[in-house]
């Protein structure tokens, strides 16, 4: 596969996944080898403490269309925004690590199954999406912090925070070059400026599966949240994200 011009990059924050990742990289090599355009693999390696970053050089070895790049400083938006600019492809797809998200569903989100669209968001409440194992608690909390997000931020969609998303390369570079956020507000920050500039945004449905290992730390995570999106209001309000030439407005 080519890394030079690929039609497809799938970028992956990597924060101490010495143990699930490779796995899911030879998922990820599995499908990729069945496809008939070139893909690359990014890896950003995010503030690990373990193999991470060993495990990633092993596998690109043998397969050298992974790339590894490294954020010493924690923070999965700084991740995700490296290798948003790193990457190459026509398109570039966020993956979490645990593939919570089959792989193979990534079709969903390029065309000819889906066109016209700038910035595609992977839904778990879409018509048609499907939730796997998920305890109750966690589907609730997500529903309020939903909630949250659409009466303080972004209108319109029903899973902000859905790990899986895919950019047209002007989007990803245009978003990304702006885009702030070092943690997991990243995820409406980069809804909340795509809106604002005016791209074409999709939500897709997907299977989605519950990872009992999920990083998501419920009541910790949902405040961070919260304090991130009262600072993509004031970014907003200082002119960060217009446009050029574009005055921002109190409208969320």
């Amino acid at each position: 596969m080519s890394t030079e011009t690929p039609y497809l990059s799938i970028i992956i924050p990597a924060h101490n996944e010495e143990h699930r990742l490779p796995g899911s990289l030879e998922k990820i090599d599995y499908f990729l080898a069945g496809q008939p355009y070139d893909a690359e693999v990014v890896v950003v390696e995010n503030g690990s403490h373990d193999a991470t970053v060993a495990v990633t050089q092993a596998f690109a070895e043998r397969h050298p269309y992974v790339r590894l790049f490294v954020e010493t400083a924690r923070g999965k938006g700084l991740a995700v925004r490296r290798g948003m600019l790193e990457a190459c492809g026509q398109y570039r797809f966020i993956c979490d690590a645990d593939l919570s998200m089959p792989i193979e569903e990534i079709s969903k989100f390029l065309p000819p199954q889906l066109n016209d669209f700038d910035v595609a968001i992977g839904s778990r409440e879409a018509p048609g999406s499907v939730r796997y194992d998920e305890p109750y608690h966690r589907h609730l909390m997500g529903r309020v912090l939903n909630w949250i997000v659409k009466l303080t931020a972004v209108r319109g969609f029903e899973d902000t925070q859905c790990g899986f998303k895919m950019f047209t390369a002007a989007a990803a570079e245009d978003l990304f070059g702006v885009q702030r956020m070092g943690g997991i507000g990243f995820d409406v920050e980069t809804v909340f400026i795509a809106k604002k500039r005016g791209y074409r945004i999709l939500e897709v449905p997907i299977n989605w599966y519950f990872d009992p290992d999920s990083r998501m730390k419920l009541v910790q995570d949902t405040l961070h949240i919260l304090r991130e999106i009262w600072e993509i209001r004031q970014n907003w309000r200082r002119g960060y994200y217009a446009l050029q030439n574009t005055p921002p407005t109190d409208e969320s």
